[in-house]
């Protein structure tokens, strides 16, 4: 039986990306709606769960992208409320690919240094990315700090996480001086800012004693972290040991491929931000 794929974007057009992926990994055919909004999900649900049944659902899931991440979380909670007892297929969220990216750059960090009682610092951590990023790291032991430019915007974010059971301290980082600040003491960095806004210069970073490792997720120069190439995949840099972009992005597709297959295996897998991490930490412990 074929595996169909419903896409649901919240983007005008379904992103392309997310389609072509979806059928590199196992999809025979892609139903990819644009401009979804959540009354517009238990609809479309609805036909991808009545259509086929018992052992046959597995067949069908659904995947939920879109640049915006609050709206993506609101449908995957209108997809989920619409299923019931056994009648459900499998869902995967991952939009603006922050889930696979925030889940391969922690898995990078970790496969080069135990983060457990480490101080780590999320710059832009408010970001889709930098929120997650900072969640995992938390739940991996780290003493995280999560940073913004706005006071407020930090200590908004590390209410949400706490309610998720997740501690985090919010601090400012507006100037050098703020970034020189939080880098006190730092084991792991993660920058995980708007595309090409530098965030911390090489000579800040690199008079840290204490910091073993980096990863900066901004492909776009000027990259996040002064220094790190975007090819960078476990590069030491200045004797700190660096992931780029590109680094991170290259786990970040063989994760997003990993649950797409993993959708058709059984049909009630939700697969959202700690659920994606796992999927990553067994691709890694098998070795691919």
């Amino acid at each position: 039986m074929d595996n169909l794929l419903l896409q649901l974007d919240t983007d005008k057009h379904p992103s392309a990306f997310d389609t072509i992926v979806a059928y590199d990994a196992g999809a025979d055919h892609v139903l990819a709606y644009g401009n979804v909004v959540p009354g517009d999900v238990r609809g479309l649900v609805y036909g991808v769960m009545f259509t086929r049944g018992g052992s046959k659902l597995r067949h069908s899931a659904i995947f939920i992208g879109g640049s915006d991440v609050v709206v993506g979380e609101q449908l995957l909670a209108e997809a989920t409320a619409a299923f019931f007892g056994p009648v459900r297929v499998s869902v995967m969220l991952d939009s603006n690919g922050s889930n696979t990216t925030a889940a391969a750059a922690v898995l990078k960090l970790l496969s080069v240094t135990d983060v457990e009682g480490q101080r780590a610092v999320v710059l832009a951590g408010t970001g889709p990315v930098g929120y997650r990023a900072a969640m995992l790291l938390a739940l991996e032991g780290a003493e995280v700090v999560l940073t913004s430019r706005r006071q407020e915007r930090a200590e908004e974010a590390a209410r949400r996480l706490e309610t998720a059971g997740v501690h985090v301290t919010p601090l400012q980082v507006n100037d050098s001086a703020s970034t020189a600040r939080v880098l006190e003491g730092a084991s792991v960095l993660v920058a995980a800012g708007t595309a090409g806004v530098p965030l911390v210069s090489q000579a800040q970073w690199s008079a840290v004693p204490t910091l073993r490792a980096m990863a900066d997720v901004n492909a776009v120069p000027p990259v996040g972290i002064e220094g790190v190439k975007p090819n960078d995949d476990g590069v030491e840099r200045a004797g700190v040991i660096a992931f780029g972009a590109l680094g991170v992005g290259g786990l970040k597709m063989k994760i997003h491929k990993a649950c797409i297959a993993r959708l058709f295996e059984q049909n009630d897998f939700v697969l959202d931000t700690r659920a994606i991490y796992e999927v990553g930490k067994q691709l890694l412990q098998r070795g691919d």
